[in-house]
């Protein structure tokens, strides 16, 4: 029996994804997202900044290399894979991934046109952006 393994994902793109096939033409997509955690403090709110790094394979792969780029929002659902090798010094290395099984694009705004922006944005939408909701 499989033990559960599931992962939500919501932030920014942090650069343009890397987009390759594998030795047998499978597409694979590589990318890291930026979250944004938000926590009340003495003197206010902090802010702690978390990075992911995120993988998708195939069909997704494909889609996420045509729109992905660096700033854009994300939201991703997958599972953790940890990747384990020796390196070149002989040390044991790893690092954990997220492998996406879905991920959903939150639209892209002209940053130069605030107007459509705003016609776009519901209120409620901007009041999370300026400030966070606990």
């Amino acid at each position: 029996m499989n033990s559960l393994n599931s992962i939500l994902i919501e932030g920014n793109i942090v650069r343009d994804p890397l987009t390759k096939a594998t030795t047998k033409g499978t597409s694979v997509c590589t990318f890291s997202v930026a979250s944004n955690r938000f926590f009340k403090q003495e003197n206010g709110f902090e802010k702690e900044v978390s990075f992911f790094d995120v993988e998708t394979w195939a069909r997704l792969a494909e889609n996420c290399g045509n729109q992905c780029k660096k700033g854009r929002g994300v939201r991703v659902v997958g599972r953790l894979k940890q990747d384990r090798w020796t390196g070149d010094d002989g040390k044991n290395h790893s690092r954990v991934v997220i492998v996406a099984e879905h991920v959903e694009f939150r639209p892209e705004f002209n940053k130069n046109d605030d107007d459509e922006k705003d016609k776009t944005q519901s209120k409620a939408a901007k009041a999370l952006e300026a400030e966070p909701v606990f």
